[in-house]
């Protein structure tokens, strides 16, 4: 398992409340998406610190393969990376484990977005602020680009 995990350097946990699960008690397939979007809100606001008030962000993909359910009182937590930049857009890798137990990471879900930084007025996409383009590729351990 340690080997899906290994190139993260961002963990958050996720808390499974009663309303993300479905008939048959697992958590519900659209809930993950949300989960991914507080894993990614957490990776933006504790290591990119991003801008808000100047950067809008929508999601253009998103991919999820579930590979184990998940409950209602199962520990998880969501690994969250850049895994690629380019001129207005980003994708970001996800993968959820739950706590065994045993005390090992059991991965339950991987996922990517592709994040497009938007301009509202004009509709269409811009480029990422050079300042979290260079937060997300020190962090990520990117080369620079210049």
């Amino acid at each position: 398992m340690r080997e899906i995990t290994a190139n993260y350097k961002f963990k958050t946990p996720i808390n499974i409340r009663f309303s993300d699960l479905d008939a048959f008690g697992h958590v519900n397939n659209a809930v993950y998406l949300t989960f991914f979007e507080i894993a990614r809100t957490d990776y933006f606001k504790e290591i990119i610190q991003w801008n808000w008030d100047d950067t809008n962000l929508i999601l253009g993909k998103s991919e999820i393969s579930y590979l184990k359910p998940l409950k209602l009182g199962d520990q998880i937590f969501c690994y969250v990376r850049t895994s690629r930049i380019g001129n207005s857009s980003f994708d970001v890798d996800y993968v959820i484990v739950k706590m065994t137990e045993t005390g090992e990471e059991q991965v339950c879900t991987t996922g990517q977005t592709v994040c497009i930084h938007y301009d509202y007025k004009t509709y269409k996409s811009v480029s990422i602020p050079e300042n979290e383009t260079r937060k997300m590729m020190e962090f990520e351990g990117f080369k620079p680009r210049f």
